[in-house]
């Protein structure tokens, strides 16, 4: 139940921990979706809350919701204003040089019959900036903080794959297929003016853990 997920609830929002393998929207495949689960999220309200933005359905993590229009119009300004600080965290398929930097790489979407769409460097392409520092390493593979300057598609997954030089783990995409795929949102932080902040903080999920990540690796990694 989506309902013992919640991180932050207020009159005006909420901010759930989405479990990975979940699509915020109704997928072709027919399965279950955010929005099967939208009623149990209401809390004594009539309407059911809406998502402000999205997360890949392979993305664990914060996820915000609006409990009604007005508030959803005024989050999702903040996120086109760049007003919304996120925070991730990966664990990628090898361990890049440098303990961090920054990834200018702009981004294009492509797409084939054959293939389907997908997102790749471009210099032509949108401005992508992600921010990221090596917290940890096991067993060849590296625990990666990320804090996104831009929100494109797919932005993390391909700046990972193609910016550092190693996909995260499990990526079906843009890295090897097999088991899920280790991209966590980990923080969420929303000004609100005069009003307290909107903020959350994800514990890593269990398939983190199984790897050798924990908590005390981040540290002072979000915001």
């Amino acid at each position: 139940m989506l309902s013992d997920h919640v991180l932050f609830i207020d009159a005006e929002a909420m901010v759930i921990d989405k479990p990975a393998g979940l699509p915020v929207t109704p997928g072709r495949d027919g399965g279950l979706s955010l929005e099967n689960h939208l009623d149990s999220l209401r809390f004594g309200f009539q309407r059911w809350p809406s998502a402000v933005h999205r997360l890949d359905r392979d993305t664990s993590g914060c996820l915000l919701l609006a409990r009604n229009p007005k508030t959803h119009r005024r989050f999702a300004a903040a996120f086109e204003a760049g007003l919304v600080e996120k925070d991730y965290v990966a664990v990628v398929d090898g361990v890049p040089e440098g303990e961090g930097g920054l990834i200018d790489m702009p981004l294009a979407k492509i797409s084939s019959r054959e293939d389907g769409w997908r997102i790749v460097p471009d210099a032509k392409g949108k401005p992508a900036r992600t921010a990221w520092r090596r917290l940890a390493v096991a067993d060849g593979r590296a625990l990666i903080h990320f804090a996104p300057e831009t929100g494109r598609t797919h932005q993390l997954r391909v700046h990972a794959a193609s910016g550092l030089g190693f996909p995260i783990a499990g990526d079906p995409v843009y890295g090897r297929r097999g088991g899920a795929m280790l991209l966590h949102a980990r923080c969420l932080l929303l000004p609100r003016g005069t009003k307290p902040p909107i903020r959350a903080v994800a514990p890593l999920p269990a398939s983190f853990l199984a790897l050798g990540f924990d908590e005390a690796m981040i540290g002072d990694a979000q915001p």
